[in-house]
């Protein structure tokens, strides 16, 4: 154990820490946090009753629980650690703050104590892909690669299982980023778009939590950003390391870019190295182009190019991305869940060279869906809607200028069986059936990835 861990660990020892929010990420620290010797409380909004085999696993193990909807509320605690998700200017926190009371993260922590080199992901669309296939491209050359953040597993428990050789791949989102005060040795912001701002309280502050993942790095880090995002192009000017964009539209003079010629290059000093064509992209879907300019930029002088073709030859993509579920009578049905904004679905649309059936609708993150409409009239011939956005959703279609020509009917269905049924009922041999809502799925689910697993249960027992 290195020194920075072992002082970690004796500094905590003794302490009385609350963790917020019994989840994946929280649950294996409050075991590890106990063992260690500190006094652990496991708070969450959930009752006894409703953590069930849990509740009884943590009293067995001899943690406190505090629970119910005043969980948060003077809580007399040395630290909080707070789930993801958590808003962390949620009143019952600033007021802590105030107190004195230390509120961190597993993954703040885990960014203070990290003994490897340590890569980044963060943007609204693209980001768990593009981790992952950083992930894979390290691990193809031989590395041994941690991943965690909002994808894999949480990576403070087993911080004493990572050496200094190995790397760490996290996918970081805006409510994780918020509070950061340290940054990665390589960090990538695919884009930025309006998102989240049902918790953010304006654009400028989820911009800023984006910026945060970059803004804290050092000389000798690099920083890969988006060249055709605005925003993105525009934090170029607070880049303190080595500065590494990526384009899809035209060639950069340092950083990965989709040339003329459907050759994705690496452009450096020497010169423009041809990486691969876009034909050994397995995955489909230009956006998923822009996921490899920006993985390849990250790893550029990491992992050599024939691993990164050989990543590219053998990437299947990641569940809930235009996931391809079946064939049925010539029709083909994709799960592209992860759509929970405007931006995500204009993606997913435009990986098909036909007009689809679409499925839309869900939780209201309050992003304008006006630059969705034309997409729709472009790209769909029979759009059923469902949740609470159906409306807002229909009627910036309706108002589009191309609609009254465009032949999109728009249908109402009350749940996801019965869009299922409907886009069943309709779809012909050669039709695609696409599930990609541009909301959230909390009106209906916890998470995308139970919106798209129940979709998939639903078109493979058709």
């Amino acid at each position: 154990m290195y020194y920075k861990l072992e002082n970690f660990y004796n500094s905590i020892k003794g302490k009385k820490i609350a963790f917020c929010g019994v989840g994946i990420s929280n649950l294996p620290l409050i075991y590890k946090f106990k063992n260690i010797g500190a006094d652990v409380y496991a708070c969450d909004r959930r009752t006894e009753e409703q953590l069930g085999a849990t509740a009884d696993q943590l009293k067995k193990a001899g943690i406190g629980l505090i629970l119910g909807n005043d969980y948060l509320k003077n809580l007399d605690v040395d630290i909080i650690f707070r789930t993801p998700g958590m808003n962390f200017f949620l009143p019952e926190l600033v007021e802590a703050r105030r107190r004195g009371i230390v509120v961190t993260s597993e993954m703040e922590v885990f960014f203070d104590l990290c003994p490897c080199k340590l890569f980044a992901v963060t943007g609204s669309d693209g980001k768990t892909t593009t981790t992952t296939l950083i992930a894979k491209m390290l691990e193809t050359q031989g590395y041994k690669v941690h991943l965690g953040g909002n994808i894999g597993r949480p990576l403070l428990p087993i911080i004493d299982e990572i050496d200094a050789d190995d790397c760490a791949v996290v996918e970081l989102s805006s409510f994780q980023l918020i509070s950061m005060r340290k940054s990665p040795n390589v960090s990538v912001i695919t884009n930025v778009a309006p998102n989240h701002l049902d918790v953010h309280k304006t654009m400028d502050e989820y911009i800023s939590a984006k910026r945060n993942i970059m803004i804290h790095q050092n000389a000798f880090s690099r920083t890969v950003l988006n060249a055709d995002n605005e925003i993105t192009a525009g934090f170029e000017k607070d880049v303190r390391g080595q500065t590494v964009t990526f384009s899809y539209h035209h060639p950069v003079e340092n950083g990965a870019y989709y040339g003329a010629d459907g050759v994705l290059y690496m452009a450096e000093k020497k010169g423009n190295v041809p990486v691969m064509h876009r034909s050994d992209i397995k995955v489909l879907g230009e956006h998923n182009v822009e996921n490899f300019l920006a993985a390849i930029s990250a790893v550029w002088g990491y992992v050599t190019p024939e691993n990164i073709v050989k990543t590219a030859r053998e990437f299947n993509g990641v569940e809930h991305r235009i996931e391809f579920v079946r064939e049925l009578d010539g029709v083909r049905y994709y799960n592209d869940s992860i759509a929970t904004s405007p931006t995500r679905t204009i993606a997913g649309l435009a990986a098909f060279d036909r007009k689809v059936i679409l499925l839309a609708g869900g939780y209201d993150k309050h992003i304008p869906f006006e630059p969705l409409a034309p997409h729709i009239i472009e790209k769909v011939g029979t759009l059923i809607l469902t949740g609470t956005t159906a409306d807002k959703i229909e009627a910036v279609v309706r108002a589009d200028e191309g609609f009254a020509d465009s032949g999109v009917q728009i249908i109402r269905a009350e749940n996801m069986a019965d869009a299922v049924a409907k886009a069943h009922s309709i779809a012909t041999a050669g039709d695609i059936v696409t599930l990609s809502p541009a909301c959230a799925s909390f009106d209906a689910y916890s998470n995308f990835e139970l919106r798209g697993k129940h979709f998939k249960e639903i078109v493979n027992a058709l």
